[in-house]
């Protein structure tokens, strides 16, 4: 009966061990997972300690003892194993493989990358949000004091904004305690491009996301549903409604147990009710922005730029070898978004020779063969032009600007707040232009443009015309701080802009008077190349027109 008794103790201690193990812990039952293995290692081991206990041996008794030796042999069998498996799933033998596991495209930058509005480049980087984020945050005295906000900062395409939401957490497990039955009661959303922050309150509050605790982790909620899946980095998204969801990607082994690691699933939960949806990666929903984690795409990149010519000769010799560069950003792209890194030799030298962009929705990869500047390098040429200011460069956007590829850096003062703004040419890195605002950064960017022959004038084709009659019309106004007269004509409904820096005579003209005039047509307004014979500076004679 005692020998009953203590077998059953011993048996309700195993499963409370590895109970504990596994609420805490929350392996996956998957044979991919290496803490499925950790978890079968502590299996094994309690079944020996077990043993040894049940049959109280002596030492001699323990080392001739065959039970022990078939617990013994399993373990190592499950070591050997677990050891063999990440051999074999290694790019040491599977150079070929990883090499393949991302499809690359060659894209054509000026037709892929359209020119973008002021009002849709997003200004900010995560720090940046980070600190708008607490502001906000600061501001709601009647939270403040019960959550605070995540530091997760996803960056989304909201109705066509670039935007970073994030939830808010509880401020300490006490504060969850008092606030649970209620949930998280809002999310914190910024405009990338305006800088606008908004703290959206829910009808409903969160009650699984990160913060939670017990069954309302979302891990573990995710856990005891999916207990066979494999888990890549969660991000927080909000749909189009503004609802907010978990993305939850789940992992693909393509190589071996446990390399080759892609997505194959997306598992979508709602923050509020828990509910969840399960969609292969080709049928995740749209609005969905990030099922791949920008660091899984840049390692997938840099397996296929570095194992053309197999493992050894990625390290060794490093033939056609390319990585990608340190740091990456985020381009809007037809309501997806697209990770953007330089691509360089892995000699380590100053210059890039491309970028690429890779969706997080999609895999989908563009490399664009744009020979210049690393991004590290026109950081510090940004930060060269404002040195007496002491602003720090964040990492570049790249843009396209008049058709050049252009890195696009905010720059920073000591309390993290944007105050100016840069542009770098990425193919000749020395044209850097700075500004208070993106319009007068851009203005003095295409000055520069012009001036270096990156940029040609247009030729003027418009044909040269004349009209002589009287004035009906004349009034005065004021344009980038340069006086001009508007007049119109007898017998015309046009509307013609005299200046008077180069027309002095104007002023001399009433309603009325007689002029003649040679013009070429504009689209609000004519522009006046010659008045009663007088030339405008810059303009040839009529008689050599």
């Amino acid at each position: 009966m005692k020998n009953i008794k203590a077998k059953l103790i011993a048996a309700i201690l195993v499963v409370l061990v590895l109970g504990v193990y596994y609420y805490a812990a929350l392996p996956a039952i998957n044979i991919h997972a290496a803490e499925f293995w950790v978890f079968l290692v502590i299996l094994i081991i309690l079944a020996a300690i077990l043993f040894i206990r049940k049959k109280n041996l002596s030492r001699y008794e323990l080392r001739e003892s065959k039970g022990l030796k078939v617990i013994l042999g399993i373990l190592a069998v499950v070591v050997i194993a677990y050891l063999a498996g990440t051999l074999l799933s290694s790019p040491i033998v599977n150079a070929k493989k990883y090499q393949q596991l991302m499809t690359v495209e060659t894209g054509e930058f000026a037709s892929d990358i359209e020119e973008l509005s002021f009002d849709q480049i997003p200004l900010l980087d995560r720090d940046s949000a980070t600190l708008l984020g607490n502001r906000k945050m600061g501001s709601m005295v009647d939270m403040v004091s019960q959550f605070e906000v995540d530091e997760l900062y996803s960056q989304i395409n909201y109705n066509d904004r670039p935007v970073r939401v994030s939830p808010l957490k509880y401020a300490s497990i006490i504060k969850w305690f008092t606030n649970q039955d209620e949930g998280i009661p809002a999310y914190i959303m910024i405009d990338m491009a305006t800088q606008e922050t908004e703290l959206i309150k829910l009808d409903e509050g969160m009650k699984y996301t990160t913060s939670d605790h017990f069954n309302r982790n979302i891990y573990r909620h995710l856990r005891f549903r999916y207990p066979t899946y494999i888990f890549n980095e969660l991000s927080f998204e909000v749909d189009e409604n503004g609802v907010p969801y978990w993305i939850c990607p789940v992992k693909q082994y393509n190589i071996g147990l446990f390399g080759g690691v892609t997505i194959g699933r997306v598992v979508l939960c709602n923050a509020v009710t828990g509910e969840t949806t399960d969609y292969a990666i080709e049928d995740v929903p749209q609005w969905i922005d990030r099922a791949y984690s920008a660091d899984l795409l840049v390692q997938l990149y840099d397996y296929y730029g570095t194992l053309k010519h197999g493992f050894f000769n990625s390290v060794l010799g490093q033939k056609d070898c390319l990585e990608t560069t340190e740091g990456y950003n985020y381009l809007a792209i037809d309501d997806d978004v697209w990770v953007y890194t330089g691509v360089t030799s892995v000699s380590g030298d100053q210059s890039n020779v491309g970028f690429v962009l890779m969706n997080q929705r999609t895999m989908e990869t563009k490399f664009y063969e744009v020979e210049g500047a690393t991004e590290a390098s026109a950081m510090s040429s940004a930060e060269g032009q404002v040195q007496n200011l002491h602003y720090t460069a964040t990492f570049p956007l790249l843009l396209n600007i008049s058709g050049e590829p252009t890195y696009f850096i905010a720059l920073k003062d000591d309390a993290g707040l944007v105050k100016m703004y840069a542009m770098v040419n990425v193919q000749r890195y020395q044209i850097v232009a700075v500004g208070d605002t993106v319009s007068e950064c851009e203005a003095a960017y295409t000055d520069l443009m012009y001036e270096n022959g990156i940029k040609e004038v247009e030729e003027d084709t418009r044909e040269i015309l004349s009209i002589t009659a009287p004035i009906t019309k004349i009034a005065q106004g004021v344009i980038d701080g340069n006086s001009h007269y508007y007049i119109m004509l007898e017998g015309s409904d046009d509307i013609f802009d005299v200046s008077v820096v180069d027309f002095i005579d104007i002023i001399r003209y009433n309603v009325g008077d007689e002029v003649t005039i040679e013009y070429k047509e504009g689209e609000q307004s004519n522009t006046v190349l010659s008045l009663n014979g007088v030339e405008k500076a810059g303009n040839a004679p009529a008689a050599d027109k």
